[in-house]
């Protein structure tokens, strides 16, 4: 709530209107850094030359760092040349359908440790070269020409190929490199008129569209004593808009201080919000959009789905493992949670850390106390006396490019041992075993089951969920309730419940939908899912009026499929809302076929089956070789009676990738459906062989081979199955039910208990098995 100060300071600056969320649309305008510059000289000229300032530029003689002077590399079977021509620099490479292709540089792309390049591709189009110019000096490795896929690069067709639409600029990059985005996507045409007010990431994308800023800065009495101490008076993001702008970068009011005898620093004041991380996550952070014109001091989630700690992306334990730009690392750390800001270790301009090496951290961390052999346990001034090597360790992206993981935690080698993440002893010493590092760090500090219990559940029980190990359930559902854990990290666990419905389950969603962080009301929207509709629909429905539009979509996402007939006029006119929404925010990147597919998904889940239809082919009109668009809409055919067009997609599909395991699989089943039983058994045991991984197409091809009366068969393939996924439900069910079958009760019965012990929930009577089907 604001002070009586504030607002009189607000209406004062005939600003009043202004001191919302955000500024009105379209009434603040872009005005480029030039004019930032006339009073803010010091942060201009700090920022000249920061990573921001060359994240993109016109490619120029003064700009392009590789060495185009006829320079060659050979990488895949493939020799590429760079050469310049009358100050125009070119890259000879393969191209799209396979043949060589000569193609004119447009932009430089980043800067270091390696500078990517841009090229014209016709449509408004641009697109981002796979070849890359390392940038580090040659004393690193660098000067020299690389591919950023390695030595087996991707080829023609190949989703990660330079000239798929995944690598197209426009769609994939573009936003978080330049100032003012506006894609300008036309579907119809599929043409870009994509336009920037400056072609790097310059001041308004930090701090938002200036142009009531600079009538405030012209303003009577601007930097006098009464203005300056009512403004004083406002938190940071309260004090930008009174100035005129939307992003709330400024310093906190306050300052770390060392209470007497304490080697941590506090914030002498609490932090009044989180506008500046925000502000930085809209780049810095793993995310999909789903609301364009995003505007800095706006809600982050009203424009973005940022991503949980999924596996394939991190570690059980929060670990970086992919590409995932700071944020969602950051804000499961102890430094988050006590107020740290980015601009409290980095200089926002320059980008520089405010102090060098150990001292960055030494801001908080009294340096007696923790520089020193006796908390680091190395050499003074060696690696291993360096802070970020044990408490932030790199990983390394794009071949070269070194990310330091801003989780902040204690390396915690008994992890590595007990579930395979990685432990910053190990990355160091790489001469010495896990158990060595487990023994090193015991006799240092102890035992941190001892000393540090809590922080060692939550990667225990996401590993757990990600598996469906026995304990998952009760293991997340005490993360998920915890109200010390990060929000990131309960919104995991409430996501992971997905798979281990039950009454405790769905009490731990109802208190997480009520959460005050977003992340975890999307978190328990997401393990929703598995509960059953009467438990899920009063879970979801009222949130599908929530004031963040991501929960919005995440309540719409649980919904789809929800027959109208269950709900009250009332609950019938959210729920379409809810669903127009949804749509909208995937066509923010309709664009790309995998949006589309998601779309024709939604749509056919829906029941809407013509606009399914027409989602799906506009997929394929943009990549006639996404093979995700062919299965969806094969199936889609099949939902409404027209399996043989069905069949037509799918053959086609398998003539273009006769290997692919889900196209096996989908062929298995509609031959099935056609009565082909003996010829489906060779696709299905093919898709089962091809992808192993995923137990479903086990589980179906041993339920055909016990329908064609083969039970030992159908035993032997689900056994197999158990063997690499020991806590498959649906396969441990059709162990169940295949003994019950032959009349063994008593193998029956152990599988059951293992069934039971997996999801209590899950296991209900013991019937035989019955025909595969999709």
């Amino acid at each position: 709530m604001r002070t009586l100060p504030a607002v009189v300071a607000l209406v004062a600056l005939g600003l009043a209107a202004c001191a919302g969320p955000e500024l009105p649309e379209g009434k603040a305008e872009w005005v480029g850094s030039d004019r930032c510059a006339s009073c803010h000289a010091e942060e201009v000229e700090a920022w000249r030359g920061s990573h921001h300032d060359l994240a993109m530029q016109p490619a120029t003689e003064e700009t392009v760092a590789g060495d185009f002077d006829g320079a060659t590399v050979a990488v895949g079977g493939v020799t590429s040349r760079f050469t310049t021509v009358d100050g125009e620099f070119r890259v000879t490479t393969r191209g799209a359908d396979g043949g060589e292709v000569t193609l004119p540089v447009s932009h430089t792309f980043g800067v270091y440790p390696l500078e990517q390049y841009l090229v014209r591709a016709g449509g408004g189009r641009y697109q981002v070269l796979n070849l890359a110019w390392d940038s580090r000096p040659a004393s690193e490795g660098g000067q020299r020409w690389f591919h950023l896929r390695g030595e087996d690069p991707p080829q023609p067709g190949d989703e990660l190929h330079w000239s798929s639409r995944t690598m197209t600029w426009n769609y994939q990059c573009a936003s978080c490199h330049s100032t003012n985005l506006r894609k300008g996507y036309d579907q119809e045409s599929d043409t870009y008129r994509t336009t920037w007010t400056e072609v790097d990431v310059s001041c308004e994308s930090c701090h938002g569209p200036a142009s009531l800023h600079l009538e405030w800065a012209d303003g009577p009495g601007r930097g006098g004593g009464t203005l300056t101490d009512a403004l004083g008076g406002l938190s940071p993001g309260d004090r930008a808009r009174a100035m005129g702008l939307s992003g709330a970068m400024a310093e906190p009011d306050g300052a770390w201080v060392f209470d007497p005898g304490e080697a941590i620093a506090r914030r002498s004041e609490p932090l009044p919000d989180r506008a500046q991380g925000q502000t930085c996550a809209a780049c810095h952070s793993r995310r999909s959009e789903v609301s364009p014109g995003y505007r800095p001091g706006g809600q982050l989630h009203d424009a973005f789905l940022v991503s949980r700690l999924e596996e394939g992306l991190y570690y059980a334990d929060g670990q970086i493992l992919d590409e995932v730009f700071v944020h969602g690392s950051f804000v499961q750390s102890r430094m988050y949670a006590a107020g740290v800001r980015c601009s409290d270790c980095h200089e926002p301009h320059s980008l520089d850390l405010k102090a060098p090496g150990n001292a960055v951290c030494g801001q908080c961390h009294l340096p007696t106390a923790y520089d020193t052999p006796d908390h680091h346990r190395h050499p003074p001034g060696s690696d291993g006396a360096q802070c970020v090597e044990c408490h932030m360790p790199a990983r390394t992206y794009m071949t070269v490019d070194a990310r330091r993981d801003h989780s902040m935690r204690i390396p915690r080698p008994h992890l590595t041992a007990e579930l395979g993440t990685p432990n910053a002893c190990s990355d160091c010493h790489l001469d010495q075993s896990v158990a060595w590092a487990v023994e090193t760090v015991e006799s240092w500090y102890g035992r941190p089951d001892t000393l540090d219990r809590r922080r060692m559940r939550a990667p225990r029980a996401i590993h757990l969920g990600r598996l469906g190990a026995p304990g998952a359930a009760a293991a997340l559902r005490a993360v998920a309730t915890d109200p010390d854990e990060s929000g990131i990290v309960r919104a995991t666990a409430l996501a992971l419940l997905a798979g281990h419905p039950g009454v405790a389950t769905a009490t731990v969603l109802r208190s997480g939908a009520g959460d005050t962080d977003p992340m975890v009301r999307r978190g328990a929207l997401a393990g929703s899912r598995g509960l059953s509709l009467d438990r899920r629909l009063p879970l979801a429905l009222p949130l599908l009026s929530d004031p963040v539009r991501a929960v919005r979509i995440e309540a719409a996402r649980a919904l789809a499929g929800t027959p109208l007939t269950e709900l009250d006029a009332s609950g019938r006119v959210r729920l379409e809302e809810g669903f127009r929404e949804y749509a909208a925010a995937l066509r923010v990147s309709e664009d790309h076929p995998a949006t589309l597919t998601m779309l024709g998904e939604f749509y056919a889940s829906t029941g809407q089956f013509g606009e399914a239809l027409e989602a799906y082919q506009g997929a394929l009109a943009l990549d006639s070789t996404w093979l995700p668009a062919y299965l969806n809409l094969a199936d889609l055919y099949r939902a409404v009676g027209q399996d043989r067009d069905g069949v037509i997609l799918l053959e086609q599909a398998l003539d273009m990738a006769p290997h692919d395991a889900n196209l096996l699989h989908a062929r298995g089943l509609q031959l099935i459906r056609l009565g082909q039983t003996g010829e489906a058994a060779e696709y299905l045991r093919g898709a089962a062989e091809r992808a192993p991984e995923n137990p479903r197409y086990t589980y179906v091809l041993a339920v055909l081979r016990n329908s064609e009366g083969d039970s030992e068969q159908a035993l032997a393939v689900a056994a197999s199955g158990l063997d690499r996924h020991p806590y498959d439900t649906g396969l441990l069910s059709l162990m169940v039910a295949l003994h019950l079958d032959r009349g063994e009760p008593e193998l029956a019965r152990a599988y059951a208990d293992r069934l039971e012990a997996v999801a209590p929930d899950a296991a209900g009577t013991m019937e035989g098995p019955g025909p595969p089907h999709r």
